[in-house]
């Protein structure tokens, strides 16, 4: 089962996924951010033809990972996912990353117990007084070793995914902080599959990358039509040769309706076309259509599954 903003999903049904993209953000700061500095149908207006765009491709899922705090905005994923039959997921969780800047005041005093049950609330009862639900769990951390507050949140996430069998999709981008993460999750018995780690192609050292691969984690390259070409063509094909295949995501982290902006910044709204137009044309020149669908669909699938996954005693 997957859970997506209209309700549970059978996981055959998702169909081709971008696992990591973004509708709206508010970078105006956690204690400012509201709903009253937008409206909803303009947001609505201006995204659906980029939505419609990337469905003319035959994408059919979309993972919104714009977490609580930065904006995100269950109400708005809702409508856009009945008006364009799209599986859109949304998330649980708090973004740590940024030094901090969105994190909200009660999580530095509130212990890992009480986060992890504000989330695990969220997945069992809805969000805010709906009965959307959340998908995935998002969560964020600064580079270098975890801080003590990035380090409770990776903490609770572990301990949401133990009780509710939320995928946790963590926000690095950097070695060590990456490692960290994995250690923490390990150390609550959580096993690595249940891991995303978003920003892998941001990670410099290879070697990082392929260990993090091979203790079981996700391996999420999201920086398609922001880097070169030939750097993602690259780096799927290292991840190819070396047997990962099974354990790859990829998208483009693309979007941002950015509300403290004027016209939501929509001058600078990235298309979620990079994928279907550049990325996968160029793939199919060396690998088979099958394995442009384990990426694209049986990935997607198996990552977002509702599973809980534990290390073996």
């Amino acid at each position: 089962m997957i859970v997506t903003v209209r309700g549970p999903l059978d996981s055959s049904s998702l169909g081709r996924t971008l696992v990591h993209e973004h509708i709206l953000v508010d970078f105006s700061a956690m204690d400012i951010t509201s709903r009253d500095k937008y409206d909803t149908d303009d947001v609505i207006e201006k995204v659906t033809p980029f939505l419609e765009d990337l469905q003319r491709f035959g994408f059919t899922g979309f993972v919104d990972c714009t977490p609580s705090y930065l904006g995100r905005d269950i109400r708005l994923l809702h409508k856009l996912s009945e008006r364009l039959d799209m599986h859109i997921i949304t998330n649980t969780g708090y973004y740590g990353a940024a030094n901090d800047r969105y994190v909200p005041k009660f999580a530095y005093e509130e212990r890992e117990e009480k986060l992890a049950n504000r989330w695990i609330k969220e997945y069992r009862d809805g969000i805010e007084d709906t009965s959307i639900r959340p998908g995935f769990i998002k969560i964020g951390v600064d580079p270098g070793p975890l801080s003590e507050i990035d380090r409770k949140l990776v903490s609770a996430s572990a301990m949401t995914h133990l009780e509710t069998g939320l995928t946790i999709a963590c926000h690095t981008g950097e070695g060590e902080a990456a490692l960290d993460v994995l250690n923490v999750i390990k150390s609550y018995k959580v096993s690595p599959s249940a891991l995303i780690i978003v920003h892998a192609d941001s990670i410099k050292d290879r070697d990082v990358i392929f260990k993090l691969a091979d203790e079981g984690c996700w391996v999420e390259l999201d920086s398609v039509g922001s880097k070169p070409i030939e750097t993602h063509l690259e780096l799927i094909g290292e991840v190819i040769k070396r047997n990962f295949i099974s354990q790859l995501l990829i998208s483009q982290d693309a979007g941002w309706y950015r509300v403290e902006e004027p016209d939501g910044g929509m001058n600078k709204f990235n298309p979620y076309i990079h994928i279907p137009e550049i990325l996968i044309p160029a793939l199919v020149r060396d690998i088979s259509e099958d394995i442009i669908n384990i990426i694209f669909i049986e990935n997607p699938t198996r990552a977002l599954s509702i599973s809980g996954r534990k290390l073996c005693s």
